[in-house]
């Protein structure tokens, strides 16, 4: 079975639970009691230190009798709820708060031995046999005249430390319980904002893997994922879009080249088996060279296209001037001008106007738009081409009066391949692949075309250029 990420955090927030019990369980409880320990021995130790120097030592002074001493003794015993004891080095109890006063009865504590403590001032046992069960001692020196006359010692009992460790053990196990609770709703949260929009992202992904590019992610999250569902639905949708570009492409290729394969094919059989007779071989085999350039100029489109796509557009970037490039452009078109009778009119900003450009790009651009706008101009119409200076750009504009564009094709005529179906009837050596190849180069160069068209009027395409230092230089 696939392990999930959601598996594993609820793998991880289990451990957590049982590393947390079992160190309360067998950790916490040892540490708690050696703290519980030490701060009461402190206090206890404070409290012997404090009797030696006192009451103990004036009993040892003669200053005080042992019945007073041992009603105040009994006193604090009770308010310490501890056992207290004054024994003498030999191990002789001289006073015991859990025992009346006996001074005929000697009790002798065996092998009692002041430095059993090992260098502390504690120790945790049933102090020499003296007690059933374990208790917590302290010992103090009662010293008198420079000499150890005896030791004050202070029992607490065990059990009351015990009752501590459980209680604060059970303090933490509550604690733990609510980091646990804590962290399920983090949880909880985690598998509503992460997991479950994680899931529905890989399941698309899984769609998308399988060729299923219209699998609609829906994540209604304005966060990071939903971000993430997002940019795989437009990524989807573009790739769905590249999918059906490239079947139109190959659709549109296999058309435009059996088109005039067939006619090519059609023709040569006529002549060989004799249909076509021989005095009109001249006529038709211009039909078939015709039919071969219109091959060729598909070819080269289409190499441009790819070459452009594949490079990058690799542009060599010149100051050269502009109004020159388009009078030797346009002259390139008279022979067809005059057989349909078309002016060019040429309205240039200056005499030399310079722009910063790949000049072989630009002339290519200058060749398609004036192509496109005599193929579907009108007989004994004009075209216009201007310059103009705005700011730091140089505008060029190629305008002609003939057949239009409809509205709705303004936005598909960048594609590749595409034909309106009112410019099928004159465009019949277009491939569609010029209007493409014009913004390729134009956007390579960062800047825009624009198109304004109206149906049955005519069309103006307008691009933009970067205009160079030189300029200004002249002017100065």
């Amino acid at each position: 079975m696939r392990k999930t990420l959601y598996l594993k955090f609820l793998l991880a927030y289990i451990i957590f639970g049982i590393f947390g019990f079992v160190i309360i369980t067998a950790l916490v409880p040892g540490m708690l009691r050696q703290r519980l320990i030490r701060e009461q021995a402190d206090s206890l130790h404070a409290e012997a230190t404090l009797i030696a120097n006192t009451y103990a030592s004036g009993l040892y002074s003669s200053e005080t009798t042992l019945e007073t001493v041992k009603t105040q003794m009994d006193a604090l015993a009770v308010y310490m709820n501890a056992v207290i004891r004054i024994i003498n080095p030999s191990g002789r109890l001289v006073l015991d708060t859990q025992v009346p006063l006996n001074t005929d009865e000697a009790v002798v504590i065996e092998n009692f031995d002041s430095t059993a403590t090992s260098g502390s001032y504690y120790m945790v046992d049933d102090f020499f046999h003296s007690f059933d069960t374990e208790v917590l001692s302290v010992i103090a020196p009662i010293v008198n005249d420079y000499k150890v006359r005896g030791y004050v010692c202070i029992h607490y009992g065990m059990d009351s430390i015990n009752r501590s460790v459980g209680s604060l053990q059970a303090i933490f196990y509550i604690i733990l319980v609510i980091l646990l609770m804590l962290s399920l709703i983090i949880l909880i949260f985690f598998t509503e904002i992460v997991y479950v929009p994680l899931r529905r992202i890989t399941y698309a992904t899984e769609q998308y893997a399988s060729g299923n590019m219209r699998y609609e992610l829906q994540v209604d999250s304005e966060d990071e994922m939903g971000y993430l569902a997002a940019c795989l639905n437009f990524l989807s949708n573009e790739i769905a879009r590249g999918e059906e570009d490239q079947k139109k492409f190959v659709a549109n290729v296999s058309h435009d080249f059996r088109s005039p394969l067939t006619s090519i094919r059609g023709y040569l059989e006529a002549m060989l088996d004799g249909t076509i007779p021989p005095e009109l071989y001249e006529k038709y085999l211009k039909i078939v060279l015709n039919e071969t350039e219109r091959l060729t100029k598909l070819t080269n489109s289409l190499l441009t296209l790819n070459n452009l796509n594949a490079r990058g557009m690799m542009l060599q970037m010149t100051d050269f001037d502009i109004n020159q490039v388009i009078r030797s452009t346009a002259a390139s078109f008279e022979g067809t001008c005059q057989s349909k009778s078309i002016t060019i009119e040429l309205v240039l900003t200056g005499d030399v106007l310079y722009v910063h450009a790949d000049v072989d790009k630009i002339q290519q651009v200058l060749y398609n738009l004036i192509d496109n706008a005599i193929k579907f101009s009108h007989n004994n119409s004009s075209i216009r081409l201007e310059t103009a200076e705005k700011k730091n750009k140089i505008f060029v504009s190629v305008k002609d009066t003939g057949i239009g564009i409809p509205k709705d094709d303004l936005k598909l005529i960048w594609e590749r391949f595409y034909k309106s179906d009112s410019s099928r009837g004159k465009d019949k050596k277009g491939t569609g692949l010029g209007l493409s190849i014009v913004k390729e180069i134009i956007n390579a160069h960062n800047e825009h075309i624009n198109v304004v068209s109206t149906e049955g009027v005519g069309s103006e395409f307008i691009f933009s250029l970067q205009k160079s230092e030189i300029n200004d230089q002249l002017d100065d």
